[in-house]
């Protein structure tokens, strides 16, 4: 796909997240929205997977380890053609199998059940020193939040890696420098996010999330690294492309109601016609 069509994709994708969200009368769109340019080129550029086939051995795998944006990854998978669409409204629902965080067991293309913060990291090293001792190239990306990396267990699977040289797993950190109780650095400082994850024998690069151009470049840059695994810092705008969702920590756990969900969507639609 080319930087417009991946764009294009993006704005579908944050209208499958406020939908679901507006539907389920609960969950986390701020982080979703931020994430959903990432999740986009993960799902439509880079990962080598096959919807059709969503438990090839041969794939690469995707941990979700901020795993309470589940409406981010639930959209992209259904744009990409894992389930319907339509389904994102089922979010939550009794019955539904979209529930609040992935369940590997029933949602096709989840590769991980996760929510518990501070995990995810941990089954993404494994899955990547798996593939090393099995003698398989599949990648390994992993997508934690800047709020979740104050987690002890992150730094010890950081370390794991390192130590390793696990040049075949990506962890990307939402940097959207907010949490639920706000900024991350006023509840508890992961700055430098950068040094941190260098001082773990990690390759890092820093570009803004919310950017195509930035993030294929880090990609490439990932893949072409030998004997050591990659950390993208990804500067990001919490609530992306909702007007009354931007930059507010408010949004990170709530749903809109009828009103708010119009706007959303009119916001989205702008966005959209934007880049016809």
């Amino acid at each position: 796909m080319n930087k417009l069509e991946l764009q294009k994709k993006a704005v579908e994708v944050r209208k499958g997240i406020v939908t679901g969200v507006h539907s389920a009368k609960a969950g986390h769109p701020g982080g979703s929205l931020s994430a959903a340019d990432i999740f986009t080129y993960l799902y439509f550029e880079e990962m080598n997977i096959d919807p059709a086939n969503p438990k090839d051995e041969n794939r690469d795998r995707f941990v979700l380890s901020k795993g309470h944006t589940a409406p981010g990854l639930y959209s992209v998978l259904a744009n990409r053609g894992y389930f319907p669409v339509e389904d994102l409204k089922t979010l939550r629902h009794t019955g539904s199998y979209l529930q609040g965080h992935p369940d590997m067991k029933h949602i096709p293309g989840v590769d991980m059940s996760s929510g518990s913060l501070g995990q995810g990291l941990s089954t993404a090293v494994g899955m990547a020193l798996a593939a090393k001792m099995s003698g398989k190239d599949y990648r390994t990306y992993c997508l934690c939040g800047d709020g979740e990396i104050q987690e002890g267990q992150i730094w010890e699977a950081a370390m794991f890696a390192g130590h390793r040289k696990l040049d075949n797993l990506v962890v990307i950190v939402d940097n959207n420098n907010l949490q639920i109780d706000g900024s991350v650095a006023d509840v508890c400082s992961p700055y430098p996010i950068d040094e941190k994850f260098k001082a773990f024998n990690f390759h890092v690069i820093n570009i803004n999330g919310n950017d195509f151009d930035e993030i294929d470049k880090a990609f490439a840059e990932a893949k072409a690294t030998k004997g050591m695994p990659t950390a993208i810092i990804a500067k990001t705008l919490k609530g992306k492309d909702v007007s009354f969702m931007e930059n507010q920590a408010s949004w990170h756990g709530k749903a809109p109601n009828d009103e708010e969900y119009a706007i959303a969507m009119e916001d989205l639609r702008k966005v959209g016609d934007a880049l016809c």
